[in-house]
């Protein structure tokens, strides 16, 4: 299990939102980071969805479970958390 994880996230109002854009990355029509500088809630969106590297305990917990529970370059299904719901991108890792 890595002791750090780099990822991406797009943060939206809807699950279904969120099912949309995955739909449109998962079949090659959008990149993810195009889709989260257009449509995250988040400042993130402004990098393409970057969250750069964390540790556990540093995102609230049912996002930190998907994101250190990933494969690399796989994209999550909607993950619902009091912000919202994100699709996240883990990108790298490091212990």
């Amino acid at each position: 299990m890595p002791t750090e994880v780099r990822a991406s996230h797009i943060l939206v109002k809807t699950e279904q939102e969120a099912l949309n854009l995955k739909k449109k990355i998962d079949s090659g029509e959008e990149k993810f980071h195009r889709l989260a500088k257009r449509f995250s809630q988040c400042p993130s969106g402004r990098d393409g969805g970057d969250l750069g590297f964390f540790k556990r305990g540093m995102m609230v917990p049912e996002f930190e479970e998907v994101a250190f529970g990933s494969a690399i370059g796989k994209v999550s299904q909607p993950v619902k958390t009091q912000f919202g719901y994100h699709l996240i991108l883990v990108t790298e890792t490091r212990d």
